[in-house]
């Protein structure tokens, strides 16, 4: 054989092998889908999609005879959920067993269970906010390049916090130390620096901690732990680089500062008040409020081994934080769906629907905190967050009227397709 020859079916391979990589069409039979962008649900549409992008979106669609035909018409298809504030890459078992006796390798390990848990409970999106040793990063890049089953994870690697805050290890005597990757860092060169060093080794979003917290053992669960100018220089330097900020932020002050400061989103949101509201009001700021996991940790965290000082701390908030969450709702702060997932058990993400309907959204603006509006605080809208011509495949089915009964989210997810591809299906069970 020549090699002229050899060239030429080298050729007629790769322009058939692209020829049927163009030709791959999937066509979703859906009985409902629900519309994110405007709030509502319509009947009998055909999806079809090309490779891993949606093109064509209607209820008089002719279907490609070469399409493979998905029926989902006896079931209601969203977009794919996104939960904004996730800790995925492990979830408590012991409070003094995880502190000393598991190493990042340790979690690294265990990690593709949790991501295909969450996958599997329609959540095709996660940002992941705070994992040591950057374990998140290699985790979202083996998702990535197809090695691990999970959602697409948006990452911030370390916690940043200050000497003693919520984000470094308190409570022990002070020869103890932990050697490893955190985000503990003081001043305003300090903490540009980190985020430097947070982007430079694969960051997608930078998280600080503004305020104190519930599950360490500093003393107070809500007092600023960082500067106004500190906190200015953490937004400016992420915004440098294109970065987004999300600040893990309890107490009243801290939180006023964070929005000030200009970031993206406040996580918890616990004590936020009418002067909090007004300011993420005029800049835009998106809460994420974790208002389940309060029960989950008043109910378990004492048998894990938490001290009493800590579960002591969430008796504290959560009453707090459910009641302020129906505030800043009534109000018409911006809200993006994020649950803390990881302090509970992973997979069970969709169990705090209920509780953003009970305190005050519609089961429609529930799932939109969850789609579009969640997709929009990430910064990937044009992607992701809708069932629309030209974004990514991200799409479940679940079998219920979710407007009826939001918690069948919890239950009854029957389809989960990401990027084009199924990973899971029952369907026809």
């Amino acid at each position: 054989m020549t090699r002229a020859l050899t060239f030429c079916l080298f050729l007629l391979a790769v322009t058939v092998r692209a020829f049927a990589q163009e030709a791959s069409i999937t066509a979703l039979k859906a009985g409902k889908l629900f519309d994110s962008e405007n709030g509502k649900f319509v009947e009998n549409q055909v999806i079809l999609i090309t490779g891993n992008v949606i093109t064509q979106v209607g209820s008089n669609i002719p279907i490609p005879a070469n399409a493979k035909v998905i029926d989902l018409s006896k079931f209601t298809a969203l977009p794919g959920l996104i939960d904004c504030h996730t800790h995925i890459t492990g979830q408590p078992e012991n409070f003094y067993v995880d502190i000393f006796r598991r190493s990042s390798i340790d979690v690294a390990i265990e990690s593709h269970i949790y991501t295909e848990r969450t996958l599997e409970a329609g959540f095709t999106a996660c940002r992941n906010l705070g994992s040591h040793d950057f374990v998140d990063v290699a985790l979202r890049n083996s998702i990535n390049a197809g090695k691990t089953i999970g959602p697409r994870l948006y990452v911030s690697g370390p916690y940043i916090g200050s000497t003693g805050s919520h984000g470094d290890l308190n409570g022990f005597a002070p020869q103890v130390h932990i050697e490893q990757e955190n985000g503990v860092a003081d001043g305003v060169d300090g903490v540009r620096k980190k985020v430097r060093r947070n982007i430079k080794y694969g960051a997608d979003v930078i998280k600080f901690g503004a305020t104190a917290g519930v599950l360490s053992e500093e003393e107070s669960v809500g007092a600023p732990q960082y500067s106004q100018e500190e906190m200015n220089a953490i937004v400016a330097e992420a915004a440098l680089w294109g970065k987004k900020v999300a600040a893990h932020a309890h107490g009243t002050e801290g939180i006023n500062m964070a929005i000030k400061a200009g970031v993206a989103s406040i996580e918890h949101g616990s004590f936020l008040n009418d002067e909090s509201i007004r300011l993420m009001k005029e800049k835009g700021t998106y809460l994420v409020a974790d208002i389940y996991n309060d029960d989950f940790i008043l109910a378990e965290f004492a048998k894990l081994g938490f001290p009493e000082k800590i579960l002591e701390k969430e008796r504290l908030v959560g009453k707090t934080q459910r009641e302020n969450f129906q505030k800043a709702v009534k109000a018409g702060v911006k809200v993006a769906y994020g649950t803390d997932a990881g302090v509970y058990p992973h997979g069970n993400n969709a169990k705090q629907f209920f509780y953003m309907v009970k305190y005050g959204l519609t089961p429609t603006q529930a799932l939109q905190s969850a789609t579009i509006n969640a997709a929009d605080l990430i910064g990937v809208k044009e992607k992701l967050g809708s069932v629309t011509k030209g974004k990514f495949a991200d799409i479940i089915a679940v079998n219920g009227n979710v407007e009826q009964d939001i918690t069948v989210l919890e239950k009854k997810i029957v389809f989960v397709m990401k990027d084009g591809k199924v990973y899971f299906d029952k369907t026809s069970k």
